[in-house]
């Protein structure tokens, strides 16, 4: 097995002392609760309350006027739920999910044992609202679904024991001809009111955090338009609004209109996450023409701003910040690309790629904005896995696929087909061990992590869990980067990842970045700002800035500005790599030195570790795996920030 499936760690101190207390050997606790019959008074714990004093004191832990703290989490899981998670052999259903998202060891659906090593903060389980708990109500036999003869079929395929019989029905999720009985609300709704009530359950305020949400899985034809949507309230609310099917239409505009009518009736809040570009064929981020074909107009772009402040950009079927076609110049462009076709097996075109990559979805931002006064595609950026096995694990040793059909652990997956339709198969070996969302908020509830992705102070990361600090100002000095109190002089003097830089008539933007490795994961290799900009002809531009790097007077920048690589101490036979390259954290004030004030532009931090195994090399290591060719065996994690945005002076 690999080193992290199942790992026991010992109980920390002061979890140790804990429990000890509720022994003998803390008499004041057993004082307290002693019997009073007037022999002998109980020992008072408590002292009286004093009365508050407002004066400013040296008080650190109460300084929680800016979000002070980083959180982890999942805004994209699947349980067996889901129609397409249920058909590929899923056995784990929310509470496994959050019980392993919380750090305990759950059984896998072919009998691993598995565990985090690093329990998370936060998780959505975004099960897919067409057929929600169909699957499983149609095997207890539901009148409702056993009226229609096609689902009479389906059950029986559900009940044979031969897997290649029950792959049948692999991919029904997305097939627009489904009998409408799946989505009938009496088979629906008490699968989803079941769902709110199991996240408040599970919900720790301050320890962990379950979010609300499901999946609208809209798509035109194959091309993938998915998005999740996250409630910030509880059961309550959220429980009694039924999740919107993408039957009739998949069309985004039909979600919107079904968010402003949640919130109008209820007074609840709520907001959607876009992800998986690479399989929109071109759509996802639509310059011209709307996502079926109408005129791109004022009412979409203010729409599309109001309600999906942030984007999936990176997860297990591919990363979506960019393609090497699209960035030429980016020595880092080309990093678990998806670029074959759609749901549909339609072939890509080139010509497609612009519309699905965040870096270029960004920049028609920009040229949308000139145009209709609203940037639809001002949006911050995290990762999240789309697993359909209830794991939601982003480690290269510790992966466990897309679905549990052929992907969890076993010496032929990296070959064996996980989907694919028309002209072309998707191998084992292309997934992703992708991603997670970081958000920084002041606590670990409900409302500041969905307050934190509606300002968009998130990023993303590929599974590692790399700190990034990133803010943008006029003021910021060199030694800034060096304070003790970075975060304070950072929102101070400027704006966080997710903000808007508002014009000033002199000088250029500075930046302060501030990277902090995982300590569980490899050393840094360099700190990159991204800029996007839009001239005066309207034209969009990019360029990337290394900004901070390991080993300074070793590697020096050529006359492109590029910083030459790390090299790569990855040993693949072993699966291993060492630390003698990058560095534990890259901290800098960088000022932007091609600076227009009269150009919008935007700014993002992406972040490099140096390289280390992918997970398709723990296989051939520990599972004795024979990979082909093709297969990558060394990845180079990194994380995104959410942009910081500025706006010039209208007029």
């Amino acid at each position: 097995m690999h080193p992290n499936w199942l790992r026991a760690r010992p109980l920390p101190l002061w979890l140790t002392l804990g429990l000890a207390c509720l022994s003998t050997a803390c008499p004041g606790l057993r004082a307290q609760e002693a019997a009073s019959d007037g022999s002998e008074a109980p020992l008072a714990i408590s002292g009286p309350t004093p009365e508050r004093n407002d004066d400013p004191v040296y008080a650190p832990a109460l300084r929680t006027e800016h979000p002070d703290r980083v959180f982890w989490g999942d805004t994209h899981l699947h349980t067996r739920l889901s129609m397409d998670a249920y058909t590929f052999g899923t056995a784990l259903g929310p509470e496994e999910a959050y019980r392993f998202a919380k750090g305990e060891t759950v059984m896998a659906t072919h009998g691993q044992p598995t565990r985090l090593e690093q329990p998370l903060d936060f998780l959505v389980v975004a099960d897919h609202a067409d057929g929600l708990g169909a699957m499983l109500a149609l095997e207890a036999g539901d009148p409702t679904l056993l009226a229609n003869a096609k689902l009479r079929e389906w059950r029986e395929i559900l009940r044979s024991p031969d897997r290649a019989v029950r792959r049948a029905l692999e991919g029904t999720q997305t097939a627009r001809d489904n009998p409408k009985e799946l989505d009938a609300e009496r088979v629906r709704g008490p699968a989803w009111r079941a769902l709110a009530r199991l996240a408040d359950a599970h919900y720790a305020p301050g320890r962990f955090t379950p979010l609300v949400g499901y999946e609208f899985t809209g798509q035109r034809g194959g091309q993938n338009l998915h998005r999740v949507v996250i409630y910030r309230d509880g059961a309550e609310r959220a429980g009694d609004h039924l999740p919107l099917s993408p039957a009739p239409s998949g069309d985004p505009r039909r979600l919107w209109a079904d968010l402003a009518r949640y919130e109008r009736e209820t007074g609840g809040r709520v907001l959607a996450i876009p992800h998986n570009g690479n399989l929109s064929n071109g759509i996802l981020f639509p310059l011209a023409e709307t996502e079926f074909g109408d005129a791109m107009d004022e009412h979409y772009v203010r729409a599309r701003a109001r309600w999906e402040p942030v984007y999936e950009v990176t997860q297990i079927k591919g990363d979506g910040e960019t393609h090497p076609y699209l960035s030429e110049d980016d020595a880092f462009a080309d990093y678990e690309t998806w670029d074959v076709g759609d749901f549909a097996g339609v072939p890509k075109e080139k010509a497609m790629l612009a519309g699905e990559y965040a870096r270029s979805g960004l920049r028609r931002g920009l040229e949308l904005e000139a145009r209709f006064g609203t940037n639809p595609y001002r949006f911050g950026m995290i990762g999240s896995t789309d697993s359909h096995t209830g794991l939601a694990t982003a480690d290269e040793d510790n992966f466990f696929g897309k679905h549990s059909a052929d992907m969890e652990p076993s010496p032929t997956r990296w070959k064996d087909a996980v989907g694919g339709r028309g002209e072309f198969v998707i191998p084992g070996w292309m997934m992703a061990s992708s991603g997670y969302a970081a958000v920084w908020a002041r606590d670990n509830t409900r409302e500041e992590i969905w307050d934190a992705l509606a300002r968009r102070e998130v990023y993303a990361t590929t599974g590692p869990r790399i700190r990034v600090r990133f803010f943008g100002g006029w003021d910021y000095a060199a030694a800034d980067a060096a304070a003790s109190d970075l975060a304070a002089v950072g929102y101070a003097g400027g704006v966080p990842m997710g903000g808007v830089l508002p014009a000033r008539s002199k000088g250029a933007p500075r930046f302060l970045v501030a990277a902090a490795k995982d300590a569980r994961s490899a050393h840094l290799d360099r700190v990159q700002i991204v800029k996007g900009w839009i001239d005066a002809d309207g034209r969009t531009h990019e360029r990337v800035h290394d900004v901070a790097w390991s080993q300074p007077g070793m590697r020096k920048p050529g006359p492109d500005r590029v910083v030459p690589p790390v090299p790569s101490t990855v040993d693949v036979e072993r699966a291993r790599y060492t630390q003698n390259h990058g560095a534990a954290q890259l901290a800098v004030v960088w000022t932007d030195p091609d600076f227009d004030p009269k150009a919008a532009a935007f700014y993002y931090v992406r972040v490099l570790e140096i390289p280390t195994p992918r997970w398709t090399t723990y296989d051939q290591r520990v599972l004795g795996a024979t990979l082909g060719e093709r297969v990558p065996r060394v990845t180079q994690e990194r994380a995104y920030s959410s942009p910081i945005w500025y706006q010039p002076e209208s007029g």
